[in-house]
C-alpha cells in the first residue's frame, strides 16, 4: 500500500524545484521515522504523511504563495487516501499531520505523529542542506540577491518575503531559520536541531565575513 501511495506520490513532484523536489520527501521520511521509533510513533501514519505532506508545494511556488500549500495538500490527500484501506482514525491522522507541518500556519501539531512530521520537516529546513535550499529558494522564486545588506532591518518587520525582490537566502535565515531550533516539538528534535542550528550560525558569521573581506 505504501509503495502505490509514494508512486502516486511521486508524481506531483515532477519538475519541481530542486528546493522542494522528491529528494526533500525522502529525506524528510528518513527524518521523521528515525524521530518516530524513538518518540513511539505510528510509523505507518507517520510514512504516508511525509510522502504526502508537500504534494502541493510545487502548484504553490508556481501562483508565487497565492495558497497555503499545506491546507490544500490535506485535501488533496484525501483523494488519494480514500482509494485505500486505511482506518478513518489514521486518515484522519494524516491528514491532521499535512495540514499542520508548516512553519507559517496557525494551525498547530496535536498528535504525536503530526509532531515528529513538523519536526522532520523543519530539521531539513536548517543545517548545511536547510542553508543550501534556502539559497535555492530564492534564487528559483524571482529573487536575484546573494545578500542586499538590509536583511537585519526587514527580518525585524516580521513580513514574509518570498517571492519579493528583497528576497534573500540570508533573509530567510534571520526570519526563520534561526529561530526554528526553539520550535522542535520533539526531544529528539531538539536534540538533533542542536547541531544543525550551531552550524547556520557559524555559516553566518563567516559568511559576512568574507562579505567584508577580513578573510
Amino acid at each position: 500500500m505504501i509503495k502505490k501511495i509514494e508512486k502516486e506520490a511521486k508524481k506531483y513532484f515532477e519538475s519541481s524545484s530542486g528546493c522542494h523536489d522528491w529528494s526533500h520527501v525522502e529525506r524528510v521520511k528518513k527524518l521523521a521515522l528515525l524521530i518516530g521509533k524513538k518518540e513511539k510513533a505510528d510509523l505507518f501514519v507517520l510514512e504516508i504523511a511525509s510522502l504526502l505532506h508537500d504534494i502541493k508545494r510545487k502548484e504553490e511556488m508556481e501562483l508565487k504563495g497565492s495558497f497555503c500549500h499545506a491546507i490544500e495538500g490535506e485535501k488533496e490527500a484525501k483523494k488519494i487516501l480514500d482509494k485505500y484501506d486505511i482506518s478513518d482514525e489514521q486518515k484522519k491522522n494524516i491528514c491532521h499531520c499535512i495540514r499542520t507541518h508548516r512553519y507559517r500556519n496557525n494551525d498547530m501539531p496535536e498528535t504525536i505523529e503530526a509532531k515528529v512530521l513538523f519536526d522532520a520537516d523543519k530539521l531539513d529546513s536548517i543545517g548545511a542542506i536547510g542553508l543550501a535550499r534556502a539559497f535555492l529558494f530564492a534564487g528559483s522564486s524571482g529573487s536575484c540577491n546573494l545578500y542586499t545588506n538590509n536583511e537585519k532591518k526587514i527580518a525585524k518587520l516580521k513580513k514574509d518575503m518570498s517571492f519579493t525582490k528583497e528576497d534573500s537566502a540570508i533573509l530567510e535565515y534571520e526570519i526563520k531559520l534561526k529561530k526554528i531550533k526553539n520550535e522542535m516539538m520533539t526531544k529528539t528534535g531538539k536534540e538533533m536541531a542542536k547541531d544543525r542550528h550551531n552550524y547556520m550560525v557559524e555559516f553566518i558569521k563567516r559568511f559576512w565575513i568574507e562579505v567584508k573581506g577580513k578573510k
